[in-house]
């Protein structure tokens, strides 16, 4: 499992507080608005917004700000005046970073993450600048026992995985976005799926050492609780120590 992605498991495990949750249940809901918008709000022929419903689920977000999120997307509320957009550039120590926004002010989304860059010594980049490092998959994280990745593994494989790797107790499938959710249902027949979701994965990554690393981890943190940014991905790959300090702050 990256770095990356398992500080992110690591987020999931500890929970998140009142205010974050919130801030979680906001986004989410915006991504939902523009599923709505962009393909009609039947779950069947919607693929967009499937995915975004059941990220909602996994995430515990009450059925009414779902149902809420949905009426916004149709018309009834401000999901119309959303813009999905992506920002790429530098982090510290030249780290790639590829971010993605939902916004209705683009200008103020920019100028927000333009600073935050800035202020850790990193710099916003043009269009294209740091995404051909990365490919799009959907990503699988199943929980299970140490036992059981071997398991889970082949399992995901037979169901139309086109890569898998193991840590200890969780296993995290690769899939063609337009699999994932046939591997997902396949999975939790069996196992325990904590997350699916279409991710931006980097084709090699850069190992920081713990003090880098930490760094870097706050960093993308301090990103993804601006409220216009949904995701942050990062060409980066931390050590156990650096994951295990972040687990205790």
């Amino acid at each position: 499992m990256s770095g990356h992605s398992k500080w992110s498991t690591i987020k999931r495990q500890k929970g998140v507080a009142d205010a974050r949750r919130g801030q979680v249940f906001t986004k989410i809901g915006r991504e939902i608005m523009v599923a709505v918008r962009s393909a009609g709000p039947s779950m069947e022929s919607n693929f967009q917004l499937r995915l975004a419903v059941q990220k909602a689920k996994d995430n515990n977000m009450p059925l009414e700000n779902v149902e809420r999120a949905i009426k916004r997307g149709s018309g009834e509320g401000d999901g119309a005046a959303l813009v999905e957009f992506s920002l790429e550039g530098y982090g510290p120590n030249g780290v790639a970073v590829l971010i993605n926004a939902l916004s209705d002010n683009r200008n103020r989304t920019v100028q927000e993450v333009r600073s935050r860059l800035s202020r850790h010594g990193g710099s916003l980049g043009e269009t294209g600048c740091v995404a051909w490092l990365f490919d799009t998959f959907g990503v699988v994280t199943v929980e299970s026992t140490e036992e059981e990745t071997d398991d889970v593994a082949l399992l995901a494989i037979d169901a139309g995985a086109d890569d898998v790797k193991t840590d200890g107790g969780w296993v995290e499938v690769y899939t063609e976005p337009s699999k994932m959710e046939d591997v997902r249902k396949a999975l939790e027949e069996q196992y325990k799926v904590v997350s699916a979701e279409v991710s931006m994965i980097p084709k090699t990554t850069v190992m920081l050492e713990e003090s880098k690393a930490l760094q870097i981890l706050r960093f993308i943190d301090q990103l993804e609780q601006l409220d216009d940014v949904q995701r942050v991905y990062s060409n980066a790959d931390f050590p156990e120590s650096a994951l295990e300090q972040m687990e205790q702050e």
